[in-house]
């Protein structure tokens, strides 16, 4: 259909459906792109967590093929049948609580767009504080050896070889299929300065090897209720709880962290709200340097560094 529209009883036709269910609203609705998103933003607006008006608008740009741009220069443009049945299927899956990650495989992350899937958790904007806090701390132009403990879809390590093609990256994870989507990232986003390895924690690392540890760690403590709740019910759950109080990977990390990074090294760990106090103490007992913490933009404790 051309893209200023057209007269007549085909484009009529084409431009509306008697009957609809997204989500098993029944309603009428008039296929033109505004009259879509307010629909949509109106049934995504009974979820408990998120943003109805953009998720409308990422789930409509994801069946239709367009960019957001297309959808705000155009909003009386038809939108194809074709389009609007796979916008509802799409719309459907995310009224039922599936993440809108995971329906359309892709996670803004920093200034990148990552491939995810449900063998990852999903970036979230928190984590940026990690990527920011190390890349102040550390020397930009100096060829450092950081490790990224636990990438999952390698959020943090591409983010950072991004930033700084001086340094290299080593982004660990146990998983499989987790190091799997990380190395599609790496690929598509043409970095060179990262490498990928099977491990547990800091493990495979050599004394004095690193000058600095990154990672996100599973933290949420076993029988929380949050785990049962919105996006993290559909996320792996070996990514978000180690079980017991949320600790034991903290615990693992910083008995090894004096072993494998040089002399000043840099140790990034984010955690939970309110494990600020717990991870400093595990660190200091580990032996780490002034451990203090930082919090994220909503006042909450969201990482901890400290130096062997």
């Amino acid at each position: 259909m051309a893209e200023n529209g057209s007269d007549g009883a085909a484009s009529d036709a084409a431009c509306s459906a008697p009957t609809v269910e997204p989500g098993g609203i029944s309603r009428a609705v008039e296929l033109r792109v505004e009259a879509v998103l307010q629909g949509a933003t109106a049934a995504l607006a009974i979820l408990p967590e998120g943003t109805p008006r953009l998720e409308a608008e990422l789930l409509l740009t994801e069946a239709a093929g367009w960019s957001r741009t297309r959808l705000f220069a155009w909003p009386d443009h038809p939108v194809p049948p074709d389009a609007y049945a796979r916008f509802d299927a799409l719309l459907a899956r995310r009224l039922a609580g599936e993440p809108i990650a995971y329906i359309r495989s892709r996670q803004d992350f920093w200034s990148l767009e990552l491939l995810v899937t449900p063998a990852t958790l999903i970036p979230r904007p928190e984590t940026e504080l990690l990527v920011e806090t190390a890349l102040e701390s550390l020397r930009a132009d100096a060829p450092l050896r950081v490790a990224d403990l636990g990438t999952g879809s390698g959020a943090i390590a591409a983010a950072l070889a991004t930033e700084r093609p001086a340094w290299h990256l080593v982004a660990t994870d146990r998983s499989p299929a987790a190091l799997e989507v990380a190395r599609e990232n790496i690929v598509r986003l043409g970095l060179r300065n990262v490498t990928l390895l099977r491990a547990h924690w800091s493990d495979a690392f050599a004394p004095a090897s690193l000058d600095a540890l990154a990672s996100n760690p599973p933290y949420v403590a076993d029988g929380d209720p949050h785990l049962a709740r919105g996006d993290l019910r559909y996320e792996p759950r070996e990514a978000l709880t180690p079980g017991g109080d949320g600790l034991d990977a903290y615990r693992a990390i910083a008995a090894d962290a004096r072993r494998c990074l040089r002399p000043g090294g840099w140790l990034f760990l984010e955690h939970g709200y309110d494990q600020g106090s717990d991870i400093r103490r595990i660190l200091a007992d580990g032996g780490l340097k002034a451990p203090s913490t930082r919090t994220d933009l909503a006042g909450h404790d969201r990482l901890t560094l400290a130096r062997a």
